[in-house]
């Protein structure tokens, strides 16, 4: 019989030991420190209460909970010592039935990581989804992590040993996160379709208004339908539309959703769990047969990214009434203007100006989003609170100096581009950190025709500065500036400067972030506030509507706009429920 938690939470300790038996690899001590802080509110809650048991035990209890884990198809294995959840996952995974070929390389991959980390390989081979990695995809990873550095490395065991405790966890109390898991298969389905060029080579790619960008609007929609909105429709720049009615007609909606485009070689989640989070939300409305008193408009943004277009924001922008019409005539690498793309997908330009919302017939904007960064992570936190949106700032630059021979000219007759440019980057990254939260980027970095017995006489950069507050943006930018400026004189070099972005910061409207807050709180997770260091369709809705966002913990160091980009089935559940628990909350107000 599954457990159920009240019994947990009032059993003698002897009991409860027993019933969290076999959590973690031969280490009881966790679940017995983690049981003082009963009674626990739900899963989640008792789940985080064991990672920070091992989080305030100290490197040498984490190590040695680490060689407490048999190593994978390794010598337990085939002396058959494992524990029983072991030879499950091991067993589900295919590493009791790998061939002799497959056998030698996961033994020679376990004596290389042993001797370079001194301590076993720890992967939670039943995956993200809680249903098992394929071996290629263990092997894959092994691979990958063998070329980690040694403290990165020691927390990526720990934080995959919490999730084969949470999966075990699971099982004891016979919990799936059925609609974390739709939401996982959904994004998984998505990603089947790819721009030409990148699908071939198993990278998933969709820039606006291509065949794999019309295919997802289409898939989007058909899924949409099938949750039992009321209407579903593309508008006139692709935006797929799905709109689930209030019990009263006339009542106003709530807006959500992110974007469907992706960067290049990009991640299957960035964008898109925010718009299959709300739609499992209606799914489940319909299916119980519930209207709310507001609406619900979920929008599957069809650009944010700016990949094929430099037209960043088109999808929310066109919604806010922001919609640049220079933007036709854009040209992309194969010199498609804009508008023969949207005419080529049969969208509608002149109804364009007809998307813009009017916000009296709102309540507000949501929006649920992978975090794509490290801080959940290495938090051991599911979810996190927005609490604004970083304002930008980007500029693209030239140091121009004089090219000379790098044998001949002293050191201190030379005019160096470059390292003029790098003094910057040095002085860029201290000033951010001085904030805190701020950070600065120089991300592209030429020297025109270098040579590598040529002094640089030019050097190509450029420059992103962002905060969470414009005034903080704006500062360090007049520091940047300034340094820059004070760099080439002080080296006798001259400079160009050119803004290319400005975006505003989007502080989250206060009664909106409470909302999550509340949400988090009531599923039992320690609330953590946060900024957003990348932008998002909830800063074009902030010019119309009060936003909040929700962010998601990503696996893998929280990496995004990469193929490792991922999350949790486990996650995505909470994000369903805290996204229920919001409409929960707004149906009391309404």
């Amino acid at each position: 019989m599954p457990l159920i938690l009240d019994q947990l939470n009032v059993a003698p300790l002897t009991g409860a030991l027993q019933m969290l038996d076999g959590l973690y690899e031969h280490t009881p001590w966790i679940a017995e420190r983690a049981l003082g802080r009963r009674p626990f509110a739900s899963l989640a809650q008792l789940k985080h209460a064991m990672t920070r048991v091992l989080d305030d035990a100290g490197r040498e209890a984490q190590i040695g909970l680490i060689r407490a884990h048999p190593e994978l198809a390794g010598k337990a294995m085939v002396s058959k010592s494992l524990t029983a959840e072991s030879t499950n996952e091991q067993t589900r995974a295919g590493l009791t039935n790998c061939t002799p070929d497959e056998f030698a390389r996961i033994q020679q991959l376990n004596a290389d990581y042993n001797a370079k980390f001194g301590w076993p390989f720890i992967l939670a081979v039943r995956g993200p989804r809680g249903t098992g990695l394929n071996k290629a995809q263990i092997m894959e990873a092994f691979e990958r992590r063998l070329h980690g550095h040694p403290d990165f490395e020691l927390q990526e065991c720990l934080r995959n040993i919490h999730r084969i405790a949470e999966i075990r966890l699971n099982d004891k109390f016979g919990f799936e996160p059925v609609d974390g898991q739709r939401v996982w298969d959904w994004q998984e389905a998505l990603a089947r379709h790819s721009d030409p060029g990148y699908a071939e080579k198993g990278q998933l790619t969709v820039t606006y208004l291509t065949d794999a960008h019309r295919a997802c609007a289409q898939r989007i929609s058909h899924w949409m339908k099938d949750c039992g909105f009321d209407e579903v429709g593309i508008d006139a720049v692709g935006n797929v539309v799905g709109r689930y009615h209030p019990a009263d007609a006339g009542a106003r909606y709530l807006m959500t959703g992110s974007h469907y485009d992706t960067v290049r070689n990009g991640g299957k989640y960035d964008g898109r769990l925010g718009i299959f989070v709300p739609m499992a939300c209606v799914q489940k409305l319909h299916a119980a047969g519930k209207r709310l008193p507001f609406g619900i408009e979920v929008v599957g943004f069809a650009e944010e990214e700016g990949q094929r277009y430099k037209a960043t924001f088109l999808g929310s922008g066109a919604l806010t009434g922001h919609f640049d019409p220079s933007w036709l005539d854009q040209k992309d690498a194969d010199g498609i203007t804009m508008r023969e793309a949207m005419q080529q997908a049969g969208l509608v330009i002149d109804d364009i100006p007809k998307l813009q919302r009017d916000p009296a017939r709102y309540l507000g904007f949501i929006e649920v989003h992978i975090e794509q960064g490290p801080v959940l992570n290495e938090l051991n936190l599911p979810l996190g609170i927005v609490t604004s949106i970083n304002g930008s700032v980007r500029y693209v630059g030239e140091v121009i100096g004089m090219a000379s021979h790098a044998g001949t000219t002293p050191m201190n007759r030379r005019r160096d581009a470059a390292a003029a440019v790098a003094e910057l980057i040095l002085y860029a990254e201290r000033r951010a950190a001085q904030d805190g939260d701020s950070v600065a980027t120089v991300g592209m970095l030429q020297v025109p025709n270098g040579s590598i017995n040529v002094v640089p006489g030019a050097c190509r950069f450029s420059l992103d500065m962002r905060a969470p507050t414009n005034e903080q943006r704006d500062a360090m930018a007049r520091d940047v500036l300034a340094t820059l400026g004070e760099i080439c004189e002080r080296r006798g070099l001259r400079h160009t400067l050119e803004e290319t972005m400005r975006a505003a910061a989007a502080p989250s409207a206060s009664a909106w972030q409470a909302r999550w807050e509340r949400a988090c709180t009531a599923l039992g997770v320690p609330l953590h506030r946060m900024p957003s260091g990348a932008g998002h369709d909830a800063m074009k809705l902030h010019e119309i509507l009060p936003q909040a966002m929700l962010f998601v913990r990503g696996e893998n160091s929280g990496i995004s706009h990469n193929p490792l980009e991922s999350s949790t089935a486990d996650d995505m559940d909470l994000a369903v429920k805290a996204f229920d628990h919001v409409l929960h909350q707004l149906t009391q107000d309404n």
